[in-house]
């Protein structure tokens, strides 16, 4: 399991050309679930994710996105698990299968909506842009 994590101003999320999703301050997170992942790791997830002190209070980085009333972009995202250890193209076989990796990606989004996040998602398996104001840039990888 896998979540990169980065801080926003704002982002939009579309596929198609349709605006699916947009945030305001926030936060975009890219999850990857891995083959073996257990769904007891959701919750911890979940929690330091809501928890995470990385929005600016008089210069230091010590509010959550709960603490600034932000929102999470939460995003499908099988390519963190690829692997270019061989050749020039990534291979993906440490990835889930889509339906188990899409019970998790719910069930995160469940469990941080139950932290009092507000979440937007985005479409799993889809092909999406995503445009995002970066803030900083501040991205962390859990």
């Amino acid at each position: 399991m896998k979540a990169l994590i980065q801080r926003v101003k704002n982002a939009k999320l579309s596929v198609d050309g349709k605006t699916v999703s947009e945030i305001a301050k926030g936060l975009v997170v890219f999850y990857c679930v891995d083959i073996g992942d257990e769904e007891s790791r959701i919750d911890y997830y979940a929690k330091k994710i809501a928890n995470m002190r990385i929005f600016d209070r008089d210069g230091k980085m010590d509010l959550s996105v709960l603490d600034v009333g932000g929102e999470v972009l939460l995003v499908s995202q099988f390519t963190l698990a690829g692997r270019c250890e061989r050749g020039n193209r990534p291979d993906f076989i440490l990835a889930e299968k889509p339906e188990r990796a899409n019970d998790f990606y719910i069930k995160l989004g469940k469990a941080l909506e139950a932290f009092g996040v507000k979440v937007k998602y985005g479409v799993f398996g889809a092909d999406m842009l995503i445009e995002q104001a970066n803030d900083g840039p501040v991205s962390i990888i859990l």
